[in-house]
């Protein structure tokens, strides 16, 4: 299927970096064979552990609906400041299944957005906890922490983390889940936890809005974590990630990587899904598998430099975070 170009998209409100000019090289295909461990091992160093990761998921998108779409301005010129993949794609239809393999690795059998479906094995908060690796989830619109249900605004099947059990039924580790209002101060207070999820409300992620309103929401949002001392002085990464498109089979979604090192203006041509993501994030920290899913899946490496850029030491310690510690 033809895929167009991205629109290499000048906008004022981006806070980094100036579009990046795409070029034949730039553009150059990834190879899609997974990387043996020994491979990463020594690769990650020069610039991971990073010192944050956020991941920011929207909906109900397909790749060739926002990468080059002039009504999303923002989002095409992260794209082409920084690295999107072209080969990426959800792992099912609906959205539930999909936000449960983004930090499960698996759907767990669920084939719909249901309320009660909980789930009892292993997910990433375990796995940040074994660890002693700090998290947090912002969900916008979301009443307070430890929520159960859903709002107007506020959905619950876009939150995966109140289906887990050993999430939603430890009253410490649901605190972790909170209104996204308590960004802005995490931000300024220096107390931005290691991994970071963000969930908009259903407008703002483009599920019962169009894409301007959620790319505008994006280019309100964004540039401040960009933006902030993690970003600017700690090798951190954003991903900018669709749950699934709008009902295809191919069910391609964009996949946008943004942070001091990932590569500049590159378009990576190598096949990935939600397990990719997820697999990329559990070896940058050196945690294990969850599934056999993320287990085989190919870690998107291509993206990041090989080496540190200028003035970004070797050795960044994790942020434990807040009082409370890992989701």
């Amino acid at each position: 299927m033809h895929r167009p170009k991205l629109f290499a998209i000048a906008l004022a409100t981006l806070a980094c970096v100036a579009p990046g000019q795409l070029s034949a090289s730039q553009e150059a295909a990834a190879s899609p064979a997974q990387q043996p461990a020994a491979g990463l091992a020594s690769w990650r160093p020069a610039a991971f552990p990073p010192g944050h990761i956020a991941v920011v998921v929207m909906e109900n998108r397909s790749e060739t609906t926002i990468i080059g779409n002039a009504t999303a301005p923002y989002i095409n010129s992260l794209a082409s400041s920084y690295t999107y993949l072209d080969g990426y794609s959800a792992v099912t239809h609906p959205s539930l299944p999909n936000y449960l393999a983004l930090i499960g690795g698996d759907t767990f059998g669920i084939t719909s957005d249901c309320t009660r479906c909980y789930v009892g094995a292993r997910s990433l908060p375990d796995l940040l906890s074994d660890a002693g690796i700090s998290g947090k989830a912002y969900m916008e619109d979301m009443p307070r922490a430890c929520f159960s249900g859903s709002t107007r605004t506020y959905a619950q099947k876009h939150n995966p983390f109140a289906y887990f059990d050993s999430v939603r039924n430890d009253p410490g580790r649901c605190q972790s889940v909170v209104p996204y209002s308590e960004l802005a101060s995490d931000l300024t207070s220096g107390q931005l936890p290691s991994f970071v999820w963000i969930t908009p409300n259903i407008c703002h992620d483009m599920h019962d809005c169009g894409v301007a309103s959620g790319d505008r929401w994006l280019a309100d949002n964004l540039p401040a974590l960009l933006s902030s001392p993690a970003f600017t002085q700690q090798p951190s990464l954003l991903a900018l990630v669709w749950d699934e498109d709008d009902g295809s089979a191919a069910n391609l979604v964009p996949l946008i990587l943004a942070g001091p090192q990932v590569k500049r203006g590159y378009v990576s041509h190598a096949p990935a899904n939600h397990y990719s993501l997820l697999r990329t994030i559990e070896l940058m920290w050196g945690l294990p598998a969850l599934t056999a899913n993320d287990a085989a899946a190919q870690p998107i490496l291509d993206a990041f430099e090989s080496r540190a850029s200028p003035g970004i030491g070797l050795a960044f310690s994790l942020v434990k975070g807040p009082p409370g510690g890992p989701i």
